[in-house]
């Protein structure tokens, strides 16, 4: 009997564990954001965007400790530049605990690692993909800077390029970091201007999922410089419901265009395309993405599509379009 013992008493352990895994529910959006964002006039929230304003509040002690463990392993395992080869460094961050931009800016990790040769140079950021708490770095502001400055240190700017995708909910004046009740912030597109100007890194291709996001296409854009957005400045963007696995741009530009081994400038009309298509069908409002591919891109951008893979790999999650259509 002794000998079964522990077998049986791992056996009945089980489905405690399981009903404990399924009964995990990601960050909630239900607090107001504290005073100092809360009772903010629009000049103010600008101002907090611009400079990477970052708030943290009723986080457990431990918090912090954790959260520097998890980074700092997730930037000891980038690896350095190859001498003579253009590399990609991926920055994919989900800087909205909704499950939805957490499994979102994974599954863009993996694809943007594979389409151009940075398996072991891209760094994913973001929450919980719903199903458990992330093991990730969180998406915040700071997190977000401290990865790009690594990621700066690895790279030649004269030879290598950053390939970055942000993924949350927007607003006028950039993109939203918050995590549940606790991480509240914005990046706006001069902070993210002044980031990478105080990186040197001319070379880039920046590719953000959000409301509004159009107001980065002309601040960020220039020679070296391929962007997207997923939303004209003055528009929505759809398909951010927490419980959805892709946003309709996430879905139609990397879980299907860039999965395709095909130029980025097809792959962006193809997905702008389909984006029309899904909002055609549910009578939306059209997003209009915006594009700007600067004249200097075709430089390092066509030694990296000749790496690209030769095969296409296909759409993963439920598409987003799903979830405008009645149970």
């Amino acid at each position: 009997m002794r000998s079964i013992l522990p077998f049986a008493l791992a056996l009945l352990a089980l489905p405690a564990a399981s009903a404990q895994q399924q009964a995990y529910t990601p960050p909630q959006h239900t607090a107001p954001p504290p005073p100092g964002i809360a009772r903010s006039t629009p000049e103010e929230v600008v101002q907090q965007a611009d400079g990477g304003t970052q708030i943290e509040r009723d986080r457990p002690a431990t918090y912090a400790l954790a959260e520097h463990r998890r980074l700092a392993r997730a930037l000891g395992a980038l690896l350095p530049q190859r001498k003579g080869v253009v590399d990609a460094y991926v920055l994919s961050v989900a800087l909205d605990s909704d499950p939805v931009f957490g499994r979102e800016a994974r599954e863009a990790g993996k694809v943007l690692a594979r389409r151009y040769d940075a398996v072991g140079r891209t760094i994913t950021l973001g929450g919980s993909d719903g199903k458990a708490p992330s093991p990730l770095p969180m998406g915040s502001p700071a997190n977000f800077e401290a990865a790009l400055a690594r990621i700066a240190e690895l790279m030649d700017e004269k030879e290598d390029v950053l390939v970055l995708y942000a993924t949350s909910h927007g607003a006028p004046f950039g993109v939203v970091y918050n995590d549940g009740n606790e991480g509240f912030g914005a990046i706006s597109p001069r902070r993210l201007a002044a980031l990478l100007r105080a990186h040197g890194i001319e070379r880039r291709l920046l590719i953000v999922s959000a409301c509004y996001s159009g107001v980065f296409v002309p601040v960020l854009s220039g020679p070296q410089t391929a962007m997207l957005s997923a939303a004209a400045a003055d528009r929505s963007s759809f398909g951010c419901t927490a419980e959805n696995d892709w946003t309709f741009f996430g879905d139609a530009l990397i879980n299907r265009a860039l999965r395709k081994p095909q130029p980025l400038a097809r792959a962006a009309e193809e997905a702008v395309a389909q984006i029309a298509r899904w909002e055609g069908d549910a009578r939306l409002k059209p997003s209009l993405p915006q594009r700007s591919i600067g004249d200097g891109v075709a430089v390092w951008l066509t030694p990296l599509e000749a790496r690209m893979p030769k095969v296409a790999t296909a759409p993963v999650g439920k598409p987003s379009i799903d979830s405008l259509t009645p149970p």
